[in-house]
């Protein structure tokens, strides 16, 4: 039997969680051992590599100039500066911790829409937004002693994730999505060598963490094409909400690998914005579907005057 479109999309942001998820378990595993900076200009090294190859052997054209706007220059700066607070915090925190926080930013989109592109945000949204952000607080804790710099470094990678998807929005739809990769990779790479040069310097690597970066690299480079393949093939509604298996896998690779077992606190927030992100997002879905009702009323001819 075959698949149908929906499942293959949802299987395919499923996928794309458990890339980037295990990502961020590999970069985890070298303990900060070396510096943010020399971590992102060997793994961007890699992934320009990849890309480089899968852009060559599939044909996609490389419109640079009509590439580079002011949202692709926003893209950039909220990918790198989020990168180099999420690597300060994924150092520092524990796994399950920071990926709980992070599934607070599809909530944040949701947020710095309303308040910058005027997009209409409903009340009933707006109070599922608020109820997430108190899951944040009951697992960063402000005022306990789980509440420290590192604490504040993932929230600074929520409010640059939140940006850099917001420009994204703005970016020409006529331009593949790989091209976007490539530059924002070359650009965060730039941003790790500077890093490096300016203050981190440069430590020895042994075989064994260059490969780990390089394992880093191929699961990061699957979580970005599947998340691209599953917006495209399926409807937003029905994949979105598979973008929180990444706290499943989160909380499961924490316990096998780094012996981190959440708190009840910590389960009770993620659970929080979990829950509170798919009601925004099935309010989403039915404002959309009324608003297309309206819409076909409002072209249908009045009875009695149809042909």
């Amino acid at each position: 039997m075959a698949m149908s479109t929906s499942l293959r999309a949802s299987l395919l942001m499923a996928a794309s969680m458990a890339g980037f998820t295990f990502n961020d378990a590999l970069i985890k595993s070298l303990g900060g051992a070396y510096g943010a900076g020399q971590v992102m200009l060997v793994r961007g090294a890699i992934m320009l590599l990849f890309l480089t190859v899968y852009i060559r052997v599939a044909g996609v054209p490389v419109p640079l100039k009509k590439a580079m706007t002011g949202a692709m220059a926003l893209r950039t700066m909220g990918e790198g500066l989020g990168t180099v607070l999420f690597l300060y915090a994924l150092f520092h925190m524990p796994f399950a911790n920071v990926s709980a926080v992070l599934q607070a930013l599809p909530l944040a989109v949701t947020l710095g829409a309303a308040l910058f592109l005027r997009e209409r945000v409903g009340i009933r949204r707006l109070s599922a937004i608020v109820v997430g952000f108190l899951g944040v607080l009951l697992i960063i804790r402000p005022g306990m002693e789980g509440f420290n710099i590192y604490a504040l470094a993932v929230l600074g990678t929520v409010l640059f994730a939140t940006m850099r998807d917001l420009a994204t929005r703005r970016l020409p739809a006529d331009v593949p999505s790989i091209v976007f990769s490539l530059l924002t990779t070359v650009a965060v790479s730039t941003m790790g060598a500077v890093m490096m040069f300016g203050g981190d310097g440069w430590r020895p690597m042994s075989l064994s963490a260059v490969m780990t970066l390089a394992g880093s690299a191929t699961f990061l480079f699957m979580g970005y094409q599947c998340i691209i393949l599953a917006m495209r093939i399926g409807e937003i509604a029905t994949v979105a909400p598979f973008r929180y298996t990444g706290l499943l896998w989160a909380i499961l690779l924490g316990i096998i690998f780094f012996g981190e077992i959440p708190d009840a606190l910590t389960l009770l927030g993620g659970s929080i914005i979990v829950a509170s992100g798919l009601y925004a997002l099935y309010r989403e879905r039915v404002v959309s579907r009324r608003a297309a009702s309206a819409n076909i009323s409002a072209a249908s001819p009045p009875p009695g005057r149809g042909t």
